[in-house]
């Protein structure tokens, strides 16, 4: 069984989307250990309404934290400190996709990244990046950081607008394969999800 975790090269740049599709994809469960601010409305719920396959199974997440900061002042304001070691897999026989909150160094508390989570979770990793200026930057920032901790990177995932001088200058410079483009979309719908999980099943097939 495969563990996916999804991390992006910064905030907004649609992890929650990116982890819909893949779930979809292999009727994966899902699980976002760290969930900061909408709690009515949290990522868990955002990819539970855009699948439809019966299979997947949403994992509760670990810390649930009300207001949308990072991890670590989250916590703080909610009078917790969040611990990596009470932050483990859950149990399931099926493939799993772990999504991360923001980028990989947001910070857990004073001391712990959430990239320092993944050695743990035995995870490939699929890097999510947004075309806007400055995205070559911390595409190939994001990629080093990985690269640098042994971690196993599956592919690029690029969201939003195509732009492709700067798709190809990233996939050129880190030779990493590209998984999907996701277009930006009016409206999302469980149809539309579905439709790049079937472009992005193909592609992991051969992966």
């Amino acid at each position: 069984m495969r563990r996916i975790f999804v991390t992006g090269i910064g905030t907004e740049v649609g992890k929650t989307v990116i982890a819909a599709i893949l779930t979809e994809a292999l009727q994966a469960d899902y699980w976002k250990p760290v969930q900061s601010g909408a709690i009515e409305d949290s990522d868990t719920e955002t990819v539970r309404a855009l699948i439809k396959n019966k299979k997947s199974f949403f994992h509760p997440e670990t810390y649930r934290l009300p207001l949308p900061l990072s991890p670590h002042a989250a916590a703080e304001a909610a009078g917790i400190t969040i611990i990596p070691e009470n932050i483990q897999l859950p149990q399931t026989r099926n493939h799993l996709i772990i999504e991360g909150a923001g980028g990989l160094f947001v910070p857990l508390n004073e001391k712990d990244l959430m990239v320092d989570l993944l050695p743990s979770f035995g995870c490939e990793v699929v890097l999510v990046s947004r075309n806007y200026l400055g995205s070559i930057n911390h595409t190939l920032l994001t990629w080093e950081a990985l690269k640098n901790r042994n971690l196993k990177i599956l592919g690029l995932i690029f969201n939003g607008e195509h732009n492709p001088a700067t798709e190809n200058f990233i996939l050129n410079y880190t030779r990493l394969p590209k998984l999907l483009s996701v277009l930006p979309e009016i409206t999302l719908t469980p149809e539309i999800i579905s439709g790049y999980a079937v472009q992005l099943r193909d592609r992991l097939e051969n992966l």
